[in-house]
């Protein structure tokens, strides 16, 4: 495949299907490609050889790739077989994989780049924050920002509605029946289903009139920590314990580990700064576009999450 007018999806994981469900729709085709490591193309895995008849059904074309191994000057000559690249890769390939592909997005001469930027306002958390990959977000944006040939889409999602339930985010801890609020009760996150930033990015792919180089806010839901565990205990029928976790103790106890990313991501939360926005101030509410809010994720999940926390009947 080599057409300006294609997109390439980088990544297959929960945002890149859900992202590629929602380009789908209105891809002409052989417009629409997804990069996979070759360990994804040889896979025994039951779950990936589903998710694989997934993007074939979508008339997915799939792109052999490895954003580690490969150097950046072969993912440049990669990346510019298409006009816009979406990065749906998450931080799973450690410090520098985020610069690396945005190298390659800018020298491969990528007409249209969506970074792999889906989450917090890292503008305003700024350097040195708690969470240090969040730095790497901020080379991103200024290497985006110091260039007029690519442009750039950034979307700012919030958290993930579904990581707030994450047993090792330590959150909503269900096998206990306790909700800890990071920071304080009345401190606010953003939440965003996955399927919901697919169809928006979608959207705001093909927005008239064009958005560029821009930082595009979009929400499922802003809730506070007592929100939420008023929420868990009246969808899902149980008492929740409450705890409230202060930025002090939880910066003491990433002192204490200073490399385990989950007690970075709850230490950054915590401090309340660039994780939260009002819905009301969204791309999806200008346009009038519905999306999925705390209490209808957890009505939809609340079978499994109840068999989490042991609830039997």
């Amino acid at each position: 495949m080599s057409n300006p007018d294609a997109t390439l999806v980088l990544g297959a994981g929960q945002l890149g299907l859900a992202m590629l469900r929602g380009l789908a729709p209105r891809a002409a085709p052989g417009t629409l490609a997804v990069l996979l490591r070759p360990s994804s193309l040889r896979t025994d895995d039951p779950q990936k050889q589903r998710d694989l008849a997934t993007l074939r059904a979508l008339g997915v074309q799939i792109v052999s790739g490895d954003l580690l191994a490969q150097p950046a000057a072969e993912l440049a000559a990669l990346f510019g077989r298409f006009g816009t690249v979406v990065s749906c890769t998450g931080f799973v390939g450690g410090p520098g994989v985020q610069r690396k592909i945005a190298r390659a997005a800018l020298d491969g001469g990528v007409r249209r780049f969506v970074p792999w930027q889906f989450g917090v306002d890292y503008d305003l958390i700024g350097r040195g924050s708690p969470q240090d990959l969040f730095d790497e977000q901020l080379d991103v944006r200024d290497m985006l920002r110091a260039q007029s040939a690519t442009e750039w889409l950034i979307v700012s999602t919030g958290m993930f509605t579904s990581f707030l339930f994450e047993p090792a985010f330590g959150v909503v801890d269900l096998a206990a029946r306790r909700v800890n609020a990071l920071g304080g009760w009345d401190t606010q996150v953003t939440v965003t289903t996955a399927d919901d930033i697919g169809a928006l990015t979608a959207a705001i792919l093909r927005a008239e009139p064009r958005l560029a180089n821009q930082v595009v806010y979009v929400a499922g839901d802003t809730v506070s920590y007592r929100q939420l565990a008023d929420t868990v205990d009246r969808a899902l029928g149980i008492e929740t314990q409450r705890q409230a976790r202060t930025v002090s103790a939880l910066m003491r106890e990433l002192a204490a580990a200073p490399g385990d990313p989950m007690r970075k991501y709850r230490a950054v939360f915590a401090q309340g700064r660039g994780v939260a926005w009002d819905p009301a101030r969204t791309f999806n509410a200008a346009r009038g576009i519905a999306t999925q809010g705390l209490t209808a994720w957890v009505r939809e999940n609340r079978q499994a999450l109840r068999r989490a926390a042991g609830v039997v009947a």
